[in-house]
């Protein structure tokens, strides 16, 4: 099969250059005359001492256009996103245009294939979702798309990074929530690599902390990135303005938020270490103005993460973006149109790295096994649909044309055959029978299919990623790591 990552998008532009100008001026008049609130006193020091007017009393800091600019062009503007294949396969170059698709997290419930229902996530989920996803050629990064509820928060990181670690050899994103833990998944992760260096050389993991909209730098998500960022680790920092909650509702000054949110976060992290590798983050959508509830299936989301690529790129900085849920509680018509419609908008837009692309019911609450088959599927035919269309000498075949002639056929054709298998998707859950052969087959319809390929995935034989000598040893000097993490 041809696995289609890392293709130019930026087809899709829903904001104009003027548009995107005016975005960009607004953020800028937010961060010098309304400022950001940043918590902690040793980030608001980093800001005072590059320039910034800092209020100790209302721990405001205020940034002009010159520290703005300054500070972003100090990012990367590819980030390196490392798989485990030797060969460098599956490595995913985040920048520019380039689109690649990923899960995304944290759910904090699993619907079993097959099932209706959902249940709480537990640990064992985090290594069968690994394997799937492992499985699943056209998701190209596993973000930790589960909490397991059966741990205690301080041993969550390590014990999410740790399962992940040994069932898949993709690169591997996760949300943090303890400096320790943070800790923790760096030194297992220098274990397996073989050293600090190595690690920092090829990074197989990255980590995402939060910014919270609007306006503001909390003191728990800021130590969080300053201390990945102190240890060299990729990061995200993503920002969630919600339309009509906590930002305007119209979509325009939902983007403001958004801009200067994460804006802040890339420029903390610069402070900390400049041309530490980070990732401009969108996870923007809007609320049910009936009950203020969270969306993930809407449009407007897809609009937002879109335009979002476009800023992202006006800042020349990789982009962290979100698609592909739905507000559905089981795998039925409305999941498909829903997820289908924003990772198309947002890939064909050139969103770089599209997270919570695969496996999300129920607001993002609900992780689907099943789901997952089906957004492998979805996600192939969005990649299809970033390619495009290529026009050169050889796709327009005139010299076939010539030989075929009027009433000709192509049946028979080397161009046929040497085009086959590259020009056209071909889909590994679809139905594409005739009727017959389809009852003949069981008649099942695209979830019952799905749901049949996690068990094939599932029911195989599983086979750790990792070598014993390596996970003996991160059972040895991890501690808060379950044994069954690196066992099989």
């Amino acid at each position: 099969m041809q696995v289609r990552k890392g293709l130019p998008g930026g087809q899709y532009k829903p904001l104009t250059t003027e548009e995107i100008q005016r975005i960009h001026a607004t953020s800028l008049r937010v961060f010098a005359e309304v400022g950001v609130e940043v918590t902690p006193p040793e980030a608001r020091k980093l800001f005072r001492d590059a320039g910034a007017e800092v209020d100790e009393a209302s721990r405001a800091v205020r940034i002009d256009q010159d520290l703005v600019e300054q500070l972003l062009s100090k990012a990367p503007s590819v980030v390196r996103l490392c798989g485990r294949a030797e060969n460098g396969e599956l490595d995913c170059q985040i920048g520019g245009n380039a689109v690649h698709m990923g899960t995304g997290g944290t759910a904090l419930n699993v619907q079993d294939p097959g099932s209706h229902d959902s249940r709480r996530a537990q640990l064992a989920d985090v290594m069968n979702m690994a394997r799937l996803v492992d499985a699943l050629d056209n998701i190209h990064i596993y973000m930790l798309n589960v909490y397991p509820n059966d741990l205690p928060v301080e041993g969550v990181d390590v014990n999410r990074f740790g399962a992940a670690l040994n069932r898949t050899s993709k690169h591997v994103m996760g949300g943090v929530y303890t400096t320790e833990g943070v800790r923790d998944v760096i030194k297992m992760a220098e274990i397996i690599a073989g050293s600090s260096g190595k690690l920092r050389e090829r990074p197989f993991i990255s980590m995402v902390t939060c910014n919270i909209s609007p306006f503001r730098l909390d003191e728990a998500y800021s130590r969080l990135t300053m201390e990945v960022v102190q240890n060299g680790i990729p990061v995200v920092v993503p920002a969630e303005p919600l339309c009509g909650a906590t930002a305007p509702i119209t979509l325009a000054g939902n983007l403001v938020v958004q801009n200067v949110d994460t804006l802040a976060g890339v420029m903390l992290t610069q402070l900390v270490s400049p041309g530490t590798p980070v990732l401009y983050g969108c996870i923007s959508s809007i609320t049910d103005l009936r009950d203020m509830k969270y969306l993930s299936g809407a449009v407007e989301m897809g609009l937002m993460n879109a335009a979002s690529a476009q800023m992202a790129r006006f800042y020349r900085l990789p982009l962290y973006s979100t698609a592909g849920m739905s507000d559905s509680k089981v795998n039925d018509v409305q999941a498909g149109y829903e997820s289908a419609i924003t990772n198309l908008m947002v890939g064909l837009a050139g969103g770089n790295f599209i997270h919570d692309a695969a496996g999300f019911l129920e607001f993002c609450m609900t992780a689907s096994y099943e789901k997952l088959v089906i957004d492998n599927e979805i996600i192939g035919m969005v990649m299809r649909a970033v390619e495009g269309i290529q026009v050169n000498d050889e796709t327009l075949a005139f010299d076939e044309l010539k030989k075929a002639g009027p009433g000709g056929h192509f049946v028979s054709s080397r161009h046929t055959r040497r085009h086959m298998r590259s020009e056209q998707y071909h889909p590994q859950l679809s139905d594409r029978e005739d009727r017959d052969k389809w009852k003949g087959m069981g008649a099942r319809d695209a979830s019952a299919r799905a749901a049949h390929r996690v068990r094939e995935i599932l029911d195989g034989p599983a086979q750790p990623v990792l070598p014993l000598e390596i996970r003996e040893r991160i059972n040895k000097e991890i501690p808060t790591l379950r044994p069954s993490v690196m066992d099989l």
